[in-house]
């Protein structure tokens, strides 16, 4: 297959790239890593007049540390998030989410901004922003603001995100020493989609009490969901293979529109979103304090 014509142009400052998509309006289209929407091109379900590369804009490529946070550029690689040893020393849920995106050529072009902006509910990087409480940096011609990830993700490949605006930065705060993490999926095939997965951190005091939990589903409904029944049910309790299975089972409760099509139907997907849900819960309690 192949696209329909499109222009193409190479901005070499974020000023000139926003700039650009204010004057071509709805016709442009931003171009991150391109894993997502060079296929909507060549199936032509999507159809920009113009498309504005990102990949020649200074400084949308770092990661930095930061009071606290660890600060993504939205064009760091994939790949990069992989083998960074920041982001594996401070912040390990993104990096081991990351080995489960695609496979390595794609995780060699796909950036963290394309995939957080497409918000494909499957994916990884969506739920791991929902469970960190990342805050998403978007600008446009007129100036900057910055969006909770639990703001960001509307609907069914549809963010916050208005026209002419670019996601530039994700600032991710660092968990606190000793928190546990984890994720689990069920997909087809390793590198394919999740049908349903689920983000854990996790942090408990001395005596196993759960003093902080986030749980983040993904693959399950029309936009990832942070799960907060059951993060509440777990606070102040026991970590106990019972709670988990109780907050595990309390999960599911906050799909309110699953997803059903030939790779798994709704209810398939709601019984396996527990199933990973309490997965990831136990890989996280066992991380926990060590």
């Amino acid at each position: 297959m192949k696209p329909p014509p499109f222009g193409y142009t190479r901005p070499r400052s974020l000023d000139e790239a926003l700039a650009t998509l204010s004057t071509h309006g709805p016709d442009a289209r931003p171009l991150a890593g391109g894993q997502s929407l060079i296929p909507l091109l060549n199936l032509r379900l999507a159809r920009p007049s113009l498309l504005v590369d990102l990949a020649f804009i200074p400084g949308l490529a770092d990661v930095q540390a930061e009071n606290g946070t660890v600060v993504l550029g939205a064009m760091v690689r994939q790949r990069a998030v992989e083998r960074d040893a920041l982001i594996a020393q401070r912040v390990p849920l993104l990096a081991e989410a990351t080995r489960l995106v695609g496979h390595p050529p794609i995780r060699n072009r796909g950036t963290v901004g394309g995939s957080l902006a497409h918000a494909d509910p499957s994916a990884e990087y969506p739920a791991i922003a929902l469970a960190l409480d990342a805050e998403l940096v978007v600008r446009s011609a007129s100036g900057e603001r910055v969006v909770p990830a639990r703001d960001f993700f509307v609907d069914l490949f549809t963010t916050a995100l208005a026209p002419g605006e670019l996601l530039t930065a994700v600032r991710i705060p660092v968990p606190p020493p000793g928190t546990g993490w984890a994720i689990q999926e069920i997909a087809r095939r390793h590198g394919d989609f999740a049908l349903a997965g689920a983000a854990v951190l996790l942090r408990k005091t001395g005596d196993g009490t759960c003093e902080h939990a986030a749980i983040a589903l993904f693959g399950v409904a029309t936009r990832p969901l942070r799960v907060t029944a059951a993060e509440h049910a777990l606070t102040g309790q026991p970590l106990t293979a019972e709670s988990i299975r109780e907050a595990a089972a309390l999960a599911v409760e906050a799909i309110d529109e699953p997803l059903s099509d030939v790779h798994g139907s709704a209810a398939y997907r709601q019984r396996m979103a527990e199933v990973v849900a309490r997965r990831a819960l136990e890989e996280a309690n066992r991380r926990a304090g060590t």
